[in-house]
């Protein structure tokens, strides 16, 4: 819309001629980074006003990006920049006379600023001036009085009307109503200011016309006119001759800016020649225009002129004031008074900052710009000349750009761990006498760059902890420091692989990520390992991060947890040791000596010995330290032979723990005098306590295993049924066939150097062990019956000859590789394509998107681009559809020269804008109770959509309590795959649920994460049997329930109440009656537990009635209790006493039980034991007929088959060796083998096919099945010589 201005003039031509057709015009004019507008005032809100975007030069992102934005000094904002559309507008209504009054041309200028880099632009606009404004007089009315003896050609001056607009919308002229008397005269001022006289033309008669009545009208020069009238009321007077004259035509005068009222200018003086009341003068101003009025006044009869408003050097410099003399005969004469305003340095310097970066990264290099400030003074020549200053120790510097405008750069290189921050004042003083400055703050921060890494308080760790400690303790924390901040200061720290014995360290301690608090997994023992030596890494969350590691070391405290241990005498089960003291033994006489031992270690391994009892006390004594038994007296006659001590070994641990041991002395002189007092020694049933245990355990652990042992070889002879099912009643004949040789698809050539296995099977050979060679590449062809001759090329991972039942199949491996004109192969984080040269533009090069990962809509919001240091762009990526096309041509030659291979890079570069998103919203994970502490028990997974660095996601357990305990002493999270672990073990009867709050937080910077909440549900295990609560089973006393004999059928006797700690269905308690006296009588509720009455109660039962009930819980395995209940069948108290007294408890459930467990063990060994020893003779007996398969006597079926061409060539294979091998099943044991192939080509034949074939590549060999009824191969090697041998 806007024109180029080439000048004024001509612009002029141009308006004038289009005025009518066009209501705005705009001019453009761009001078080293300004540029020029031309409105007309008045414009509506919102008027475009030019394209600033197009005539900067710059696109609309970069405004933008660069946050573009006006900066002007003045209150009022006329424009407003669309950074959308990059055009300038009205904002606000723009009025040409009140912004510049009388100055020609009218114009503002502002800034256009925008940051990233900082960029300043000035643009000027210049207001045209409208015809809104019509001429307008001060006064409604002009009265004259005139003489009429006014002589013919005296002039009347008249009011002036004043038109705010300019140029050619100003006054143009005056005209008066037509009349006999007076004609109109136009005149102008030296500043070009038009005022009318009117000149009598013929003599007044006041007689005839006392009052006249005319019109003043003034118009403008606008298209369309625009005027004001005034009315000239006149009244003739009697005769007055003289008019008033002033001694100067011009008075000039000056006044100093901000005046107080009353000052004094000047005195206009003028004089009258006539006399009396007509040489009475009286003064006046005539048309102070708008900035002059107010300003000043005149004193009517003295001509004094005074101040008499503020003056102001900056809103007006120059004031002309015409003065009017008047006498009283209504004769005038008029003056002009010129009044020069001096300035005085009354305006401080204003600073406006225009663009400020309060926050700088301490990496920027010196010279980069941190603030742009303008600076104003309202006052000219000195007094608004200005220079600006900063303090001489701060690192920075004030360099001079545009006009005004100054840019605030730093100076040195920061660093944010020696300065925070720093308060920059800036000082703008003008050269005023006395000089006026103006002082502004301001505050930059420093950002923070991960230039530090973090630094442990200490060189290294050490702690301790007492063995046997809880799981989940916590042993103590560690603590580093980063000097950075905020995000690069945040530390995590993490245990560095290691390994203590075998078991990872992660196995004995783990640590809290956010605090370095080490938590002990399990619980320690002192006597399996004294020292745990690792090492921990703290790292920062920087980008890249930084860390440092610190070794530590955990030194486990011994705890008296193991009694001592008897060493000598050595206690046997039934034998009895005795040391053999002689009669003639004297004081002191060393018996025998007492060793033991302590594990443990220190003062808890100190043992003391002390003679706890003994036959005869006063005989002997125990070493206190060295467990010496010594005679303290002479032994004598009366002393008895059999003496009987028992020594108590004490540790000195805090608790103690101690040992006893009995040691058997006998006091005599000869062994048969020994023999015959300690034959009827008995022997200690101590050893004897836990038989039973061990007979329950051992018949439990051999009836596994038997029982293990039938069930394995079940399961072996099903699934060798099942196969020989399916592999071995194939009734397909032997079709023998020999194929040619194959061309091979990438040369031009015969197949100088090949090898090829040729075979025929059918699918009963599947079982043969023939094997081949694997080659490095293997194409294959796959023959498909119900093809019609297409071949397709496939990889696969799977034998050709893995699916059952395949009619018949034929296989060819060729070593070949194919170059097609697009391959791809993803690594990680990186992809490679293939592409030729010379490709048109656009031609497809990958599908970035799909081979990357990503989801198209990623791409776009992830603002993907292509990076590549190269001027040339070869490559283009097409965000819509995610995929990489040509750009412009590619020629090898020219990118490469000779450099093989030849490849261009190139990345896609993330920004970190997304957060890691969780898989699910909350999570639920259930364990149960009594777990191992450090199982596995879930794990959590968050993705990012970012790459690389951003996309590596961290798992971190928020802080929290459970029960009044940091959730890390339950669970632990692992801080790269989020599997969660359970730090304890945990009961159900104590918690039954917890939550707690993971944060995923990946590797960007600043980082982004997410949070999710995490339920574990401890579930019930059956581990606590029901507890009796009623009746009370006591030691020794007897309690029985009274049943009188006169009882009813369903008669309560008792109930029996129990409870089981565990929930749900563990806790559903049964009731049994596993026994009873009387089994007729009672019966059990199975839900209640109430005994009652089955039967009448006659005279017949027996007084004493002892019942026996099993509560049983429902888990599984089911928990149980037993309670004996006793009865007494009577009607009194006495015949209960009396029946009770003799009351013994039951012995016989025991009586039978070691015998039965002895038993029980003895079968199932036999049958255990029989069952290996079946198996062995099986296997050997199979083994010796597998030695017999090698010496099979079948005939030999010999075949020769004919050489065949070479279909690559026009002559034959001059240069093969031909193994040609006729197989039965019994050869399947033969060990014959083949050299391995460096490239096999395998075709797969099918009876029923037609000729189609398709190639595959397999891992696995196609004889690698045994079992084939008759198998052909044929091997070609070369050389000239053929051999043959048959199998």
């Amino acid at each position: 819309m806007g024109t180029r201005q080439h000048g004024w003039g001509k612009w002029l031509l141009c308006e004038r001629l289009t005025w009518q057709l066009f209501n705005l015009v705009f001019m453009v004019c761009t001078i080293n980074g300004q540029i020029r507008y031309s409105i007309p005032e008045e414009m509506k809100k919102g008027s475009l006003i030019g394209n600033v975007a197009q005539d900067l030069g710059l696109d609309l992102k970069r405004l933008r990006s660069g946050r573009a934005r006006i900066v002007t000094g003045e209150n009022h904002h006329y424009t407003e920049l669309k950074t959308d559309k990059g055009i300038l507008v009205v904002n606000e209504r723009i009025d040409r006379e009140e912004l510049c009054g009388d100055v020609t041309p009218c114009s503002f200028s502002f800034e256009i600023i925008l940051e990233n880099p900082i960029e300043l632009h000035r643009v000027t606009v210049e207001i045209l001036d409208v015809n809104d404004h019509s001429p307008t007089f001060k006064s409604n009315v002009i009265n004259l009085e005139i003489s009429e003896s006014a002589t013919i050609g005296s002039q009347f001056d008249l009011e002036s009307a004043y038109d705010p607009d300019s140029g050619i919308h100003g006054l143009k002229n005056y005209v008066l109503t037509p009349n006999d008397n007076f004609v109109l005269k136009q005149q102008s001022n030296a500043d070009g200011i038009k005022f009318a006289v009117m000149i009598l033309q013929k003599p007044l008669d006041r007689e005839m016309h006392p009052h006249l009545t005319l019109k003043l009208i003034a118009v403008d020069g606008g298209t369309p006119q625009r005027s004001g009238t005034v009315n000239v009321e006149i009244t003739v007077l009697d005769a007055n001759d003289n008019p008033p004259v002033f001694n100067q035509s011009i008075y000039t005068a000056a006044v100093t800016e901000n005046a107080p009222v009353g000052t004094y200018i000047t005195t206009v003086n003028a004089s009258d020649a006539d006399s009396g009341s007509n040489g009475l003068i009286t003064y006046m101003f005539s048309n102070v225009k708008g900035k002059s009025e107010g300003h000043f006044e005149i004193d009517s009869l003295s001509g004094k002129i005074t101040v008499s408003d503020v003056i102001d050097f900056e809103k007006d410099k120059k004031y002309e004031i015409r003065v009017i003399a008047k006498d009283q005969g209504g004769l005038s004469d008029a003056t002009k008074v010129v009044i020069d305003v001096t300035d005085v340095n009354d305006h401080s310097p204003v600073i406006n900052i225009m663009s400020f970066s309060s926050l700088v990264s301490e990496d920027v290099p010196p010279g980069t710009t941190i603030a742009v400030f303008n600076v104003k003074d309202a006052d000219s020549e000195r007094n608004g000349q200005i220079t600006c200053s900063l303090d001489s120790r701060l690192p920075f510097k004030i360099q001079s750009s545009l006009t005004n405008y100054y840019n605030l750069l730093s100076d040195v290189p920061f660093d944010r761990e020696a300065t925070l921050e720093y308060n920059i004042t800036i000082t703008a003083t003008d050269l005023g006498s006395p000089p006026l400055s103006t002082k502004i703050t301001l505050q930059l921060k420093i950002s923070d760059v991960n230039d530090n890494a973090p630094l442990f308080t200490e060189p290294k760790y050490s702690a301790f902890i007492i063995e046997n400690n809880v799981p989940g303790i916590s042993v103590f924390n560690v603590r580093a420091r980063d000097s950075d901040w905020n995000q690069n200061a945040r530390i995590s720290y993490f245990l560095e692989e290691s390994q203590v014995s075998g078991s990872p360290i992660s196995s004995y301690v783990s640590i809290n990520t956010e605090t370095g608090v080490l938590h002990a997994v399990r619980s320690f023992d002192y006597e399996q390992i004294k020292l745990l030596e690792f090492t921990v890494r703290a790292q920062d969350g920087g980008s890249p991060p930084l860390s440092s590691n610190v070794t530590v070391k955990i030194v486990i405290q011994d705890q008296n947890d193991n009694p001592p241990q008897v060493l000598y005498p050595v206690q046997t089960g039934g034998s009895v040791v005795a040391e053999m003291v002689p009669r003639a033994a004297d004081v002191g006489y060393l018996v025998t000596k007492v060793v033991a031992v302590d594990v443990d270690s220190g003062q808890n391994a100190w043992l003391s010995y002390k003679l706890q009892k003994a036959t005869d006390r006063a005989l002997f004594e125990v070493g206190l330290q060295n467990g010496e038994i010594r005679t303290i007296r002479q032994v004598n006659d009366k002393d008895a032979v059999k003496q009987r001590l028992t020594v108590i070994v004490e540790d000195n641990g805090q608790p103690s723990r101690s040992a006893a041991v009995i040691v058997n002395v006998a006091v005599a002189d000869s062994f048969p005098e020994v023999l015959s007092e300690f034959t009827d020694f008995t022997h200690d049933k101590e050893y004897n306590d836990n038989l039973t245990f061990y007979l329950v355990l051992a018949l439990a652990v051999v009836s596994f295993l038997f029982i293990t042992c039938v069930v394995v070889i079940i399961s072996v002879k099903i699934y060798r049924w099942r196969q020989s099912r399916i592999m071995y009643h194939s009734n397909l004949p032997v079709i023998p066939y020999y194929p040619p040789r194959y061309s091979d698809t990438l040369g031009t050539g015969t197949l100088q150097h090949v090898y090829n296995y040729e075979v025929c099977r059918t699918t009963d050979s599947r079982k043969s062990d023939c094997k081949f060679g694997r080659a490095g590449s293997q194409n294959v062809l796959i023959m498909d019956p119900s093809s019609t001759g297409t071949m397709q090329r496939i990889q696969s991972e799977k034998s050709i000859l893995d699916e059952p039942d395949s009619p018949l199949e034929y296989s060819v491996v060729q070593h070949s590789e194919l170059l097609g004109p697009l391959s791809a192969s993803q690594f990680v984080g990186q992809v490679s394509y293939s592409i030729p040269e010379e490709m048109p533009k656009g031609s497809f090069v990958g599908d970035i998107a799909q081979d990357l990962g990503l989801d198209v809509k990623r791409l776009r919001s992830g603002k993907a681009r292509i990076y590549t240091g190269d001027s040339a762009e070869y490559i283009e990526l097409n965000k819509e559809k995610g995929v990489l096309l040509v750009k412009e041509r590619i020629d090898r030659e020219a990118i490469c020269a000779q450099a093989v291979p030849c490849a261009l890079h190139f990345q896609i570069s993330d920004v970190n804008d997304n957060a890691p998103v969780f898989e699910r919203s909350s999570y639920e994970a259930y364990i149960v109770e009594n777990n191992t502490p450090g199982l596995s028990i879930f794990t959590v997974k968050a993705r990012d959509a970012d790459w690389n660095q951003n996309a590596r996601v961290s798992y971190i357990l928020e802080d929290s309590s459970v029960n009044g305990v940091p959730v890390s002493s339950y669970v632990s999270v692992s801080a790269d795959s989020g599997v969660i672990h359970a730090v304890r073990s945990f009961d159900y009867e104590q918690i039954k649920d917890f939550q707690f709050r993971v944060k995923a937080q990946d590797g960007g910077s600043p980082p982004l994460s997410s949070n999710v909440t995490v339920k574990i549900v401890i579930q019930d295990q059956n581990d606590n049997p029901p507890q009796v609560l009623y009746p009370v089973q006591t030691g020794g006393s007897v309690v029985a329930e009274m049943v009188p004999r006169a009882a009813d059928v369903g008669y309560l006797v008792t109930k029996v109440v129990a409870v089981d700690v565990d929930s749900g269905q563990n806790a559903w308690l049964s009731y049994k009656l596993q026994k009873a006296t009387d089994r007729a009588l009672f019966e059990v509720g199975l839900q209640n537990g109430e005994i009652r009455t089955i039967r009448q109660v006659n005279d017949k039962d027996a007084v004493k009635q002892r019942l026996t009930v099993i509560v049983e819980d429902n888990g599984q395995p089911s928990r149980s209790a037993a309670v004996i209940v006793n009865v007494a069948v009577a009607d009194s108290f006495p015949e209960v006493l009396s029946e009770f007294t003799d009351f013994t408890h039951d012995k016989e459930y025991n009586d039978n039980l070691t015998f039965y467990l002895v038993l029980a063990l003895a079968v199932v060994s036999f049958l255990f034991i029989t069952c290996v020893v079946v198996i062995i003779s099986v296997k050997i007996y199979r083994w010796r007929q597998s030695r017999t398969l090698y010496h099979s006597n079948l005939p030999v079926i010999p075949y020769y088959p004919p050489r065949y061409s070479d279909t690559l060539g026009t002559g034959t294979l001059q240069h093969v060796y031909n193994y040609e091998v006729c197989r039965t099943t019994d050869s399947r044991k033969s060990d014959c083998k083949f050299g391995r192939a460096g490239s096999q080509n395998v075709l797969i034949m099918d009876p029923s096919s037609t000729g189609t074939m398709q190639r595959m590549q397999s891992e696995k060999s196609i004889l690698d099945e045994p079992d084939s009824p008759l198998e052909y191969v044929q091997k070609d090697i070369a050389s000239p010589e053929q051999v043959r041998a048959c199998f």
